[in-house]
């Protein structure tokens, strides 16, 4: 049985990535007078504030100082905290809050591995911050994903190795941190390139401790 649940956060819990997105798309418009294309977003996923950022840039074909990149970084980060002000628990994804609290009853320890150094708030504006006994800061973590660093760590915020512990992602970036480090991984959303996980659910209303149970222990 496993003993600890290791959670992304946009597109797992709440679909607040959509929301990160469009901070993007207004701040490249206002700068650049670009536009982002949808495809664009899944490239974006589960990666740091930063990585994103160089990502968005290549794309653009466009050059910054450090300066302004910083700068870049900062209002997009207002930008996307000013659209949290709205965030309620009822912007939990289908069928995890009812999934947190079967893990909670079988004495499964949680954590939260997730780039956004935004988590904290997040999980205060859902109401879920008293379930998790371990948030990672990303900003102390060497390596973002698609390295396994964020998921080591929180496995070890638990007291647990990774191979004791299921991952659970929405991005591709996130799924190959969760393999890298050994942990049981759950890939949830329709890409293809998800399928690779050791369980994949199409969506989060899916995601049950029997489900999850029942594939760990195949």
């Amino acid at each position: 049985m496993f003993k600890g649940a290791l959670f992304d956060l946009d597109g797992v819990i709440a679909d607040t990535s959509t929301l990160h997105f469009e901070a993007w798309k207004k701040l490249i418009n206002n700068y650049f007078s670009a536009k982002l294309p949808s495809d664009l977003e899944e490239k974006t996923k589960g990666v740091s504030r930063a990585d994103s950022l160089k990502v968005i840039l290549n794309y653009l074909e466009v050059s910054v100082s450090e300066n302004m990149f910083q700068q870049l970084l900062f209002e997009k980060n207002e930008q996307y905290k000013e659209s949290l002000k709205q965030l309620s628990p009822d912007n939990i994804l289908p069928g995890v809050a009812t999934f947190i609290s079967e893990l909670k009853q079988q004495k499964v320890k949680l954590a939260l591995a997730s780039s956004s150094l935004n988590g904290p708030l997040i999980l205060e504006k859902l109401t879920l911050a008293e379930k998790f006994d371990a948030i990672v800061d990303p900003s102390k973590v060497e390596n973002g994903k698609p390295a396994p660093d964020i998921f080591i760590a929180a496995a070890q915020s638990l007291n647990l190795q990774p191979l004791e512990c299921i991952g659970i992602e929405d991005s591709i970036a996130g799924l190959k941190a969760i393999k890298e480090s050994g942990a049981f991984s759950v890939a949830i959303g329709t890409n293809s390139d998800l399928k690779t996980a050791d369980l994949h659910l199409s969506t989060t209303a899916e995601l049950t401790f029997a489900a999850v149970r029942t594939a760990y222990h195949q």
